[in-house]
């Protein structure tokens, strides 16, 4: 059915279409300086949007609005239509504290209590 509506409606359509996207999603990528925003998210990648997204590859942090979400290692896979599909090769949730190098007992206490004066 697209094939039959001028070009200019078309090239309206698509960009309506981008919008929507971009205006759904929180997400958003972070490269350094650079902050792009996600399109789509899915569990083995996300994709961006083709002309306002370079070819970035390596360790790419994404939040979520403030909240910061993952450490991952990413490439470019493939491009379809506007948008660029990169692939997780490695996908960290990021944590809000240091890993303990120790185990916690169940009846480890809370807190300790000083001595009154």
């Amino acid at each position: 059915m697209s094939d039959f509506l001028p070009k200019e409606v078309r090239e309206g359509l698509e960009r309506a279409r981008m919008a929507a996207l971009r205006k759904r999603s929180r997400l958003c990528v972070h490269t350094g300086p650079d902050v792009f925003p996600i399109l789509k998210f899915w569990d083995r990648g996300f994709s961006l949007e083709a002309k306002n997204a370079p070819h970035i590859r390596g360790l790419v942090d994404v939040f979520d609005g403030s909240r910061h979400l993952y450490q991952c290692l990413i490439v470019a896979s493939e491009t379809h239509d506007d948008e660029i599909h990169f692939d997780f090769k490695r996908a960290t949730v990021a944590a809000d504290r240091a890993a303990l190098d120790f185990a916690v007992s169940d009846n480890a206490p809370v807190a300790l209590i000083g001595h009154a004066r």
